[in-house]
């Protein structure tokens, strides 16, 4: 066992390690109290020994690729499109078996405004474009009274990008392996406010189960941004007495993306 006259821990330890030392005691300097424990003993520290250990784990392990690859987020809505229908689509989840297109959204990618639906149905699997059935010409009627369009201030996706068999509402596996793709959206747009489509949309997107009476009427936030609840176009077209509290629902939207509300 050897004693060093130093202070220093680094000068300590280098010198361990010169020496081949299994044991260290210091001696503290003149005028200063001595540890209790110096004077007992001291289990060995194998300092060589765990160097070498590293050293050989150092030089047996291969290199992590996961984490040496960038992993490049998308900056524009071409982008991300590109990356979700590289090398034959994007296969995360069950719903790319039965699907025929992907459908990741249309419009506006500076809009004011998003409208998210559940999931597209059987006119938008086989056209690849969200609401494109009766429900999406409704919706489109819906822009107009708004002064907006599909290829100003609007955009429209969905909570999936692929069709639920017999349009079944999105199991939660499937919607969140779709949330990613709808993240990036919203990051990209920057809308002032969202609109859900329907109370499946509003939940997936709020991670709540309450009704949709309980959902409308109320401003919610996802990640900061306001979302207002609505019917589904759909509801409307079995629903007439719901167009009224729709437009109502309309008229907010603009007031919170600072849109003028035109007159009826």
């Amino acid at each position: 066992m050897s004693k060093l006259c130093n202070n220093n821990p680094a000068i300590i330890l280098k010198r361990l390690l010169d020496m081949g030392e299994d044991e260290i005691v210091l001696h503290l300097g003149e005028g200063e109290l001595e540890d209790e424990i110096i004077d007992e003993p001291m289990e060995p520290i194998p300092m060589q020994n765990e160097a070498d250990r590293i050293q050989k784990n150092t030089s047996d392990s291969k290199p992590n690729t996961n984490d040496s690859v960038l992993l490049q987020i998308p900056s524009t809505i071409e982008e991300l499109e590109e990356e979700i229908l590289a090398d034959g689509g994007c296969r995360k989840c069950d719903l790319s078996e039965g699907r025929n297109k992907i459908v990741i959204g249309v419009g506006d990618p500076k809009a004011r405004i998003v409208f998210i639906g559940e999931g597209p149905g059987a006119e938008e699997d086989k056209t690849g474009i969200p609401f494109v059935g009766r429900a999406g010409q409704l919706l489109d009627k819906i822009f107009e009274a708004m002064g907006l369009s599909r290829e100003k201030g609007i955009y429209i996706c969905n909570i999936v990008k692929c069709r639920p068999p017999g349009n079944r509402d999105p199991l939660p596996e499937e919607s969140s392996a779709c949330m990613p793709y709808l993240l990036n959206q919203l990051e990209i747009i920057k809308p002032a406010v969202i609109c859900c489509l329907g109370r499946v949309a509003a939940q997936n997107l709020l991670n709540t189960d309450a009704t949709l009476g309980n959902m409308r009427g109320k401003t919610h936030y996802f990640q900061g941004i306001p979302v207002i609840v609505t019917y589904h176009p759909a509801y409307l077209l079995r629903n007439a007495a719901g167009k009224k509290p729709t437009w109502e629902d309309m008229k907010t939207l603009l007031g919170i993306a600072g849109l003028p509300v035109p007159k009826p």
